[in-house]
Protein backbone atom coordinates (compact mmCIF):
# COMPACT_ATOMS: atom_id res chain seq x y z
CA UNK A 1 0.00 0.00 0.00
CA UNK A 2 1.63 3.23 -0.82
CA UNK A 3 2.17 6.03 1.98
CA UNK A 4 -0.77 8.50 0.69
CA UNK A 5 -3.13 5.73 -0.11
CA UNK A 6 -2.29 4.25 3.74
CA UNK A 7 -2.63 8.07 4.76
CA UNK A 8 -6.18 8.05 3.35
CA UNK A 9 -7.81 4.91 5.18
CA UNK A 10 -5.80 5.69 8.04
CA UNK A 11 -7.90 9.16 8.04
CA UNK A 12 -11.01 7.51 7.47
CA UNK A 13 -10.49 5.34 10.19
CA UNK A 14 -10.18 8.04 12.58
CA UNK A 15 -12.95 10.14 11.70
CA UNK A 16 -15.12 6.82 12.50
CA UNK A 17 -13.78 6.50 15.38
CA UNK A 18 -14.06 10.23 16.58
CA UNK A 19 -17.71 9.73 15.05
CA UNK A 20 -17.93 6.39 17.57
CA UNK A 21 -16.74 8.67 20.69
CA UNK A 22 -19.56 11.37 20.10
CA UNK A 23 -22.54 8.47 19.45
CA UNK A 24 -21.35 7.13 22.53
CA UNK A 25 -21.62 7.74 26.73
CA UNK A 26 -17.97 7.79 27.68
CA UNK A 27 -19.30 7.12 31.39
CA UNK A 28 -21.78 4.58 30.55
CA UNK A 29 -19.37 1.58 29.56
CA UNK A 30 -15.89 2.87 30.82
CA UNK A 31 -14.59 -0.46 28.93
CA UNK A 32 -15.96 0.21 25.61
CA UNK A 33 -14.58 4.22 25.72
CA UNK A 34 -11.26 3.05 26.88
CA UNK A 35 -10.82 0.46 24.09
CA UNK A 36 -11.79 3.62 21.51
CA UNK A 37 -9.62 6.11 22.58
CA UNK A 38 -7.04 3.88 22.75
CA UNK A 39 -7.76 2.76 18.90
CA UNK A 40 -7.98 6.54 18.34
CA UNK A 41 -4.50 7.15 19.95
CA UNK A 42 -3.35 4.45 17.60
CA UNK A 43 -4.70 5.96 14.31
CA UNK A 44 -3.24 9.59 15.11
CA UNK A 45 0.24 7.79 15.91
CA UNK A 46 -0.05 5.92 12.47
CA UNK A 47 -1.31 9.27 10.66
CA UNK A 48 1.69 11.15 12.15
CA UNK A 49 4.21 8.17 10.71
CA UNK A 50 2.31 8.35 7.39
CA UNK A 51 2.48 11.62 6.69
CA UNK A 52 6.32 11.63 8.20
CA UNK A 53 7.27 8.42 5.41
CA UNK A 54 5.08 10.66 2.85
CA UNK A 55 7.31 13.88 3.23
CA UNK A 56 10.60 11.64 3.05
CA UNK A 57 9.02 10.30 -0.27
CA UNK A 58 9.18 13.39 -1.69
CA UNK A 59 12.07 14.76 -0.09
CA UNK A 60 14.02 11.15 -1.67
CA UNK A 61 12.19 11.83 -4.84
CA UNK A 62 13.04 15.55 -5.12
CA UNK A 63 16.63 14.79 -4.52
CA UNK A 64 16.79 11.97 -7.18
CA UNK A 65 15.52 14.73 -9.95
CA UNK A 66 18.78 16.97 -8.75
CA UNK A 67 20.71 14.07 -9.29
CA UNK A 68 19.22 13.71 -12.96
CA UNK A 69 20.13 17.29 -13.23
CA UNK A 70 23.69 16.57 -11.69
CA UNK A 71 23.07 19.83 -9.41
CA UNK A 72 23.59 17.92 -6.27
CA UNK A 73 26.69 17.28 -4.09
CA UNK A 74 27.46 14.46 -1.81
CA UNK A 75 25.73 15.72 1.17
CA UNK A 76 22.67 15.96 -0.61
CA UNK A 77 22.95 12.19 -1.89
CA UNK A 78 23.75 11.32 1.59
CA UNK A 79 20.34 12.76 2.97
CA UNK A 80 18.24 11.14 0.13
CA UNK A 81 19.94 7.92 0.78
CA UNK A 82 18.73 8.04 4.81
CA UNK A 83 15.50 9.32 3.66
CA UNK A 84 15.06 6.35 1.42
CA UNK A 85 15.92 4.68 4.42
CA UNK A 86 13.51 5.74 6.18
CA UNK A 87 10.86 5.19 3.77
CA UNK A 88 11.33 2.04 3.59
CA UNK A 89 11.52 1.48 7.13
CA UNK A 90 8.09 2.95 7.83
CA UNK A 91 6.37 1.62 5.10
CA UNK A 92 7.23 -1.58 6.31
CA UNK A 93 6.28 -1.57 9.61
CA UNK A 94 3.28 -0.13 8.16
CA UNK A 95 2.30 -2.85 5.77
CA UNK A 96 3.15 -5.13 9.07
CA UNK A 97 0.92 -3.80 10.97
CA UNK A 98 -2.29 -4.36 8.17
CA UNK A 99 -1.25 -8.10 8.60
CA UNK A 100 -2.34 -8.83 12.07
CA UNK A 101 -6.12 -10.25 11.19
CA UNK A 102 -5.98 -12.21 15.16
CA UNK A 103 -8.30 -12.06 17.36
CA UNK A 104 -5.63 -10.91 19.98
CA UNK A 105 -2.97 -9.40 17.40
CA UNK A 106 -4.21 -5.60 18.32
CA UNK A 107 -3.68 -6.03 21.61
CA UNK A 108 -0.48 -5.40 24.26
CA UNK A 109 1.63 -7.58 25.17
CA UNK A 110 3.04 -9.09 28.28
CA UNK A 111 6.39 -10.34 28.02
CA UNK A 112 7.54 -13.06 30.59
CA UNK A 113 11.32 -13.66 30.65
CA UNK A 114 12.17 -17.11 32.99
CA UNK A 115 15.48 -19.45 33.42
CA UNK A 116 15.91 -22.10 30.60
CA UNK A 117 18.65 -23.14 33.32
CA UNK A 118 21.09 -22.23 36.59
CA UNK A 119 23.70 -20.10 36.31
CA UNK A 120 25.28 -16.48 36.19
CA UNK A 121 25.81 -16.95 32.49
CA UNK A 122 22.23 -18.06 31.69
CA UNK A 123 21.10 -14.88 33.95
CA UNK A 124 22.99 -12.81 32.06
CA UNK A 125 21.59 -13.91 28.79
CA UNK A 126 17.96 -13.03 30.20
CA UNK A 127 19.35 -9.55 30.72
CA UNK A 128 20.41 -9.24 27.27
CA UNK A 129 17.29 -10.55 25.76
CA UNK A 130 15.03 -8.04 28.29
CA UNK A 131 16.99 -5.20 26.56
CA UNK A 132 16.88 -6.49 23.45
CA UNK A 133 12.98 -6.12 23.77
CA UNK A 134 12.77 -2.43 25.66
CA UNK A 135 15.60 -1.39 22.54
CA UNK A 136 12.95 -3.06 20.07
CA UNK A 137 9.76 -1.11 21.30
CA UNK A 138 12.20 2.05 21.77
CA UNK A 139 12.99 2.07 18.09
CA UNK A 140 9.10 1.96 17.35
CA UNK A 141 8.60 5.09 19.48
CA UNK A 142 7.22 3.33 22.70
CA UNK A 143 8.54 2.09 25.84
CA UNK A 144 8.27 -1.22 27.60
CA UNK A 145 7.55 -1.10 31.30
CA UNK A 146 9.11 -3.35 33.67
CA UNK A 147 6.72 -4.43 36.37
CA UNK A 148 8.62 -7.48 37.74
CA UNK A 149 11.99 -8.28 38.02
CA UNK A 150 13.70 -10.78 40.81
CA UNK A 151 17.11 -11.77 41.21
CA UNK A 152 19.16 -14.76 41.59
CA UNK A 153 22.46 -14.44 44.72
CA UNK A 154 24.60 -13.21 41.81
CA UNK A 155 22.72 -10.27 41.22
CA UNK A 156 21.50 -12.02 37.58
CA UNK A 157 18.28 -11.79 36.22
CA UNK A 158 15.75 -14.92 37.40
CA UNK A 159 13.03 -14.24 35.79
CA UNK A 160 11.67 -10.78 34.63
CA UNK A 161 8.33 -9.32 32.88
CA UNK A 162 7.67 -6.67 30.81
CA UNK A 163 4.43 -4.84 29.52
CA UNK A 164 3.92 -3.04 26.14
CA UNK A 165 0.57 -0.42 26.55
CA UNK A 166 0.44 -0.03 22.44
CA UNK A 167 -1.61 -1.51 20.06
CA UNK A 168 -0.43 -4.50 17.90
CA UNK A 169 2.55 -4.93 20.52
CA UNK A 170 1.07 -8.81 20.72
CA UNK A 171 0.93 -9.16 16.76
CA UNK A 172 4.64 -8.34 16.87
CA UNK A 173 5.83 -9.93 19.52
CA UNK A 174 3.97 -13.72 19.71
CA UNK A 175 6.17 -15.12 17.68
CA UNK A 176 8.66 -14.68 20.23
CA UNK A 177 7.44 -17.79 22.31
CA UNK A 178 9.97 -20.61 23.04
CA UNK A 179 13.54 -21.16 24.53
CA UNK A 180 16.03 -18.67 22.75
CA UNK A 181 19.81 -20.72 22.62
CA UNK A 182 22.98 -18.75 23.31
CA UNK A 183 25.90 -20.73 21.82
CA UNK A 184 29.17 -20.02 22.40
CA UNK A 185 32.54 -22.16 21.73
CA UNK A 186 35.88 -20.83 22.93
CA UNK A 187 39.44 -20.64 21.19
CA UNK A 188 37.72 -22.86 18.42
CA UNK A 189 36.66 -26.02 20.47
CA UNK A 190 33.94 -28.47 19.62
CA UNK A 191 32.49 -28.25 22.71
CA UNK A 192 30.01 -25.15 22.70
CA UNK A 193 28.54 -23.41 25.55
CA UNK A 194 24.93 -23.00 25.63
CA UNK A 195 22.90 -20.91 27.39
CA UNK A 196 18.83 -20.59 27.38
CA UNK A 197 16.05 -18.55 28.23
CA UNK A 198 12.43 -19.16 28.10
CA UNK A 199 10.22 -16.38 26.64
CA UNK A 200 6.59 -16.67 26.95
CA UNK A 201 3.92 -13.75 25.72
CA UNK A 202 0.47 -13.33 26.48
CA UNK A 203 -2.10 -10.57 25.15
CA UNK A 204 -2.41 -7.60 27.74
CA UNK A 205 -5.55 -6.25 26.83
CA UNK A 206 -5.94 -2.12 26.58
CA UNK A 207 -9.41 -1.45 27.82
CA UNK A 208 -11.20 -4.52 27.04
CA UNK A 209 -12.72 -6.50 29.93
CA UNK A 210 -13.26 -10.78 29.95
CA UNK A 211 -16.32 -12.00 29.09
CA UNK A 212 -15.87 -15.00 31.50
CA UNK A 213 -15.33 -15.77 34.86
CA UNK A 214 -12.74 -18.54 36.39
CA UNK A 215 -14.32 -20.22 39.39
CA UNK A 216 -12.30 -20.15 42.62
CA UNK A 217 -12.76 -24.32 42.54
CA UNK A 218 -10.82 -24.84 39.04
CA UNK A 219 -7.84 -22.58 41.04
CA UNK A 220 -5.05 -23.70 43.26
CA UNK A 221 -3.68 -20.32 45.01
CA UNK A 222 -0.21 -20.18 46.19
CA UNK A 223 3.42 -18.17 46.55
CA UNK A 224 6.09 -19.16 44.06
CA UNK A 225 8.75 -20.99 46.05
CA UNK A 226 11.45 -19.67 44.10
CA UNK A 227 11.10 -15.79 45.70
CA UNK A 228 10.85 -16.96 48.77
CA UNK A 229 14.95 -17.21 48.36
CA UNK A 230 14.73 -13.39 46.91
CA UNK A 231 15.11 -11.52 50.29
CA UNK A 232 14.17 -8.49 48.20
CA UNK A 233 11.09 -9.48 46.70
CA UNK A 234 8.05 -8.95 48.79
CA UNK A 235 7.07 -12.27 48.86
CA UNK A 236 3.93 -11.73 50.91
CA UNK A 237 2.21 -10.41 47.96
CA UNK A 238 3.14 -12.72 44.87
CA UNK A 239 0.43 -14.39 43.99
CA UNK A 240 0.64 -17.79 41.68
CA UNK A 241 -2.39 -19.29 40.14
CA UNK A 242 -2.83 -22.94 38.90
CA UNK A 243 -5.90 -23.42 36.62
CA UNK A 244 -6.60 -27.39 37.55
CA UNK A 245 -8.33 -28.42 34.48
CA UNK A 246 -5.83 -27.22 32.33
CA UNK A 247 -2.41 -27.01 34.15
CA UNK A 248 -1.93 -23.65 33.11
CA UNK A 249 0.10 -21.53 35.95
CA UNK A 250 0.75 -17.88 36.32
CA UNK A 251 1.93 -15.24 38.26
CA UNK A 252 2.21 -12.08 39.67
CA UNK A 253 4.71 -9.95 42.60
CA UNK A 254 4.72 -6.48 40.58
CA UNK A 255 1.75 -4.85 42.02
CA UNK A 256 1.61 -3.13 45.25
CA UNK A 257 -1.18 -5.45 47.27
CA UNK A 258 -1.67 -8.98 47.30
CA UNK A 259 -5.40 -8.05 45.66
CA UNK A 260 -3.70 -6.12 42.79
CA UNK A 261 -1.37 -8.84 42.35
CA UNK A 262 -4.44 -11.36 42.50
CA UNK A 263 -6.37 -9.49 39.87
CA UNK A 264 -3.32 -8.71 37.42
CA UNK A 265 -2.78 -13.19 37.71
CA UNK A 266 -6.29 -13.88 36.98
CA UNK A 267 -5.81 -11.61 33.46
CA UNK A 268 -2.83 -13.18 32.72
CA UNK A 269 -4.50 -16.77 33.34
CA UNK A 270 -7.81 -15.70 31.56
CA UNK A 271 -5.55 -14.49 28.65
CA UNK A 272 -3.58 -17.46 28.28
CA UNK A 273 -6.70 -19.93 27.98
CA UNK A 274 -7.97 -17.45 25.32
CA UNK A 275 -5.02 -17.57 23.50
CA UNK A 276 -4.88 -21.27 23.96
CA UNK A 277 -8.68 -21.60 23.00
CA UNK A 278 -8.20 -20.02 19.72
CA UNK A 279 -5.21 -22.29 18.62
CA UNK A 280 -7.32 -25.32 19.70
CA UNK A 281 -10.21 -23.65 17.55
CA UNK A 282 -12.97 -24.38 20.29
CA UNK A 283 -15.68 -22.13 21.60
CA UNK A 284 -14.84 -21.03 25.07
CA UNK A 285 -12.07 -21.65 27.97
CA UNK A 286 -14.05 -24.86 28.71
CA UNK A 287 -13.67 -26.76 25.87
CA UNK A 288 -9.98 -26.48 26.03
CA UNK A 289 -8.89 -30.11 25.69
CA UNK A 290 -5.71 -30.35 28.13
CA UNK A 291 -4.01 -33.36 26.34
CA UNK A 292 -4.04 -31.19 23.36
CA UNK A 293 -2.27 -28.24 24.56
CA UNK A 294 0.76 -27.37 23.14
CA UNK A 295 3.44 -25.21 25.27
CA UNK A 296 5.00 -23.30 22.27
CA UNK A 297 7.21 -21.41 24.94
CA UNK A 298 8.90 -24.72 25.71
CA UNK A 299 9.61 -25.34 21.59
CA UNK A 300 13.04 -23.68 20.50
CA UNK A 301 12.66 -20.34 18.57
CA UNK A 302 16.03 -18.90 18.34
CA UNK A 303 19.77 -19.53 18.24
CA UNK A 304 21.81 -17.03 18.98
CA UNK A 305 25.59 -17.74 17.81
CA UNK A 306 28.22 -15.65 19.54
CA UNK A 307 32.09 -17.78 18.54
CA UNK A 308 32.82 -19.02 16.38
CA UNK A 309 31.14 -16.46 14.20
CA UNK A 310 28.14 -13.97 14.23
CA UNK A 311 24.51 -15.79 13.06
CA UNK A 312 21.18 -15.37 14.40
CA UNK A 313 18.95 -18.50 13.25
CA UNK A 314 15.28 -18.36 13.28
CA UNK A 315 14.24 -22.01 13.68
CA UNK A 316 10.54 -21.67 13.11
CA UNK A 317 10.90 -19.32 9.95
CA UNK A 318 14.07 -20.34 8.96
CA UNK A 319 15.69 -16.80 8.03
CA UNK A 320 19.77 -16.68 9.04
CA UNK A 321 20.86 -12.86 10.04
CA UNK A 322 24.66 -12.46 10.62
CA UNK A 323 24.69 -9.11 12.27
CA UNK A 324 24.18 -10.60 16.10
CA UNK A 325 25.03 -7.02 17.72
CA UNK A 326 22.35 -5.64 15.95
CA UNK A 327 19.65 -8.04 16.68
CA UNK A 328 20.91 -7.26 20.72
CA UNK A 329 20.62 -4.23 19.83
CA UNK A 330 16.34 -4.27 18.70
CA UNK A 331 16.93 -4.31 15.34
CA UNK A 332 14.35 -7.56 15.42
CA UNK A 333 11.74 -6.48 12.60
CA UNK A 334 12.94 -8.59 10.00
CA UNK A 335 12.31 -11.52 12.32
CA UNK A 336 9.31 -10.53 13.69
CA UNK A 337 8.03 -9.71 9.94
CA UNK A 338 8.41 -13.53 9.00
CA UNK A 339 6.75 -14.70 11.66
CA UNK A 340 3.53 -12.38 10.56
CA UNK A 341 3.92 -13.28 7.24
CA UNK A 342 4.11 -17.41 8.19
CA UNK A 343 1.05 -16.65 10.23
CA UNK A 344 -0.47 -14.68 7.09
CA UNK A 345 -0.26 -17.48 5.08
CA UNK A 346 -1.31 -20.80 7.12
Amino acid sequence: MLAPTALEHEEARRIKQEEMIHECNLWEDPAKSNEILIKLAGSAKAIDALKDLKYKAEEAKLISQLVEMEAINYQLFKQAYTASLDVRKLLDQYEMSRLLKGPYDKQGACVVIRAGSKGLNHEIWKEELLNMYVKWAEKLGYKGRLVEKHTSMHGGIESATIEFEFECAYGYLSGERGIHHKINSQNGSVHHEVTTACVDVVPLFLGTGFDFQIDDEELIVSCSPSLLRDRKSRTELTVCLQHIPTGISVQSSGERSHFANKVKAHNRLKAKLLVIAEEQKVCDVSSIRRADIVDEWQKETRRYVSQPYKLVQDVRTGIELPDLNSILDGNINTLIGAHINIRHTE
